[in-house]
């Protein structure tokens, strides 16, 4: 087949070396332009990230040389020899919102990674195995900007990957309330311990904005498409409260989680359900799609974040540690790779889907 011609804005950033690594030998995406911010443009890929490598991989050879583009001045030409771009760039919101904006504007569909635009109605977030009908807002969203190809679609907040896939099966039993506590990885920052020391042998019991962004992004992600005034509505329910604490883990996102339901199933019923949950990546056998989306571990000490954040290369939900509840109804304990399926590979497999939707074209 002809591979999209993609670009890859905010390069030189973690979430934007992940992208790199990802697509290096990803079977329909080819790599045709890089973009940074204009300190970056002009250089070598290799001179432009220089020190702020941060992959335990080498920078791959296909890249050290590529020439950064400059993301803000250079839309209109990047624009115009890619089919779409994936954007992880490190700006203030409103300049994010409106360099997205502008993208799509030029007839550049963009995939992002960015929490700018997460809460414009018409702008979809999705999670290729929880909502992907949520793409079908797409063509109400072109007709806002008045574009034909452009469009901006997001991926939600790095530490949902890791409660609200396992939550998501047990819908059917009327969940009604959800309590988390997510501890989270130092990458989920851009850092690493040699550019944060202080984080070793360290707990920080805040992360900013990330506690409202927890409690807010599941229910877009169940919500439903007003057709009527071509937005997405948030769901009602169920009520979500939320601690997120930074820990000394270099990746992985890990949450502990209590929900209560109008019906509480059976506790094997809930495992089975996860062990055999399918969603359209797996259907479509999209070629980032894990083939277990969530895996349930019987031992008691698992999932662990040094043994199981790599799981299905980093795409895979762990799940461990189900039990009744004093409180809430039940009790357990997830997994994710926050810079593969929370970021990056959430990217890419999201554009997986909207390219085998037909939703970008090549």
């Amino acid at each position: 087949m002809k591979k999209y011609q993609v670009g890859v804005i905010g390069a030189t950033g973690m979430v934007g070396q992940r992208f790199l690594l990802l697509l290096e030998n990803h079977p329909w995406f080819e790599v045709a332009v890089l973009a940074a911010s204009s300190r970056s443009a002009g250089k070598p890929y290799a001179e432009a990230v220089g020190s702020k490598w941060s992959m335990t991989k080498e920078i791959p050879e296909k890249y050290r040389n590529m020439i950064v583009a400059d993301a803000s001045a250079d839309v209109k030409k990047i624009a115009g020899c890619v089919d779409f771009v994936f954007c992880a760039v490190d700006m203030k919101k409103d300049e994010i919102k409106a360099l997205e904006e502008l993208y799509a504007k030029n007839e550049c569909p963009v995939i992002s990674n960015n929490s700018a635009n997460r809460f414009t109605p018409d702008v979809p977030m999705i999670v290729p195995e929880i909502n992907p009908e949520h793409a079908q807002i797409i063509p109400y969203q072109k007709k806002r900007l008045g574009t034909k190809r452009g469009f901006i679609a997001v991926k939600s907040n790095c530490s949902l990957q890791s409660y609200v896939p396992a939550l998501h099966p047990l819908r059917k039993f009327g969940l009604n309330k959800v309590l988390v506590c997510t501890y989270q990885a130092i990458s989920g920052a851009g850092k690493t311990f040699a550019t944060w020391p202080e984080m070793i042998d360290n707990v920080i019991p805040y992360i900013g904005g990330e506690e409202e962004k927890s409690e807010q992004e599941p229910l877009k992600l169940f919500g439903t498409i007003d057709q009527a005034q071509g937005r997405i509505v948030p769901a009602a329910s169920p009520s979500f409260t939320a601690q997120c604490i930074r820990v000394p883990a270099s990746d992985g996102h890990m949450g502990a989680v209590f929900a209560s339901f109008d019906r509480l199933p059976p506790l094997e019923e809930i495992i089975e359900i996860w062990k055999n949950y399918k969603g359209r990546a797996q259907e479509l056998k999209l070629p980032s799609a894990p083939e277990h989306f969530l895996t349930y571990f019987t031992e008691d000490n698992r999932p662990q974040t040094r043994l199981d954040r790599d799981l299905e290369h980093g795409m895979g939900i762990s799940i461990g540690r189900l039990r009744k509840d004093t409180q809430y109804d039940i009790k357990f304990v997830c997994l994710s790779h926050n810079t593969i399926r929370g970021a990056a590979g959430g990217g890419v497999l999201m554009a997986e889907l909207l390219c085998s939707e037909g939703y970008i074209e090549s």
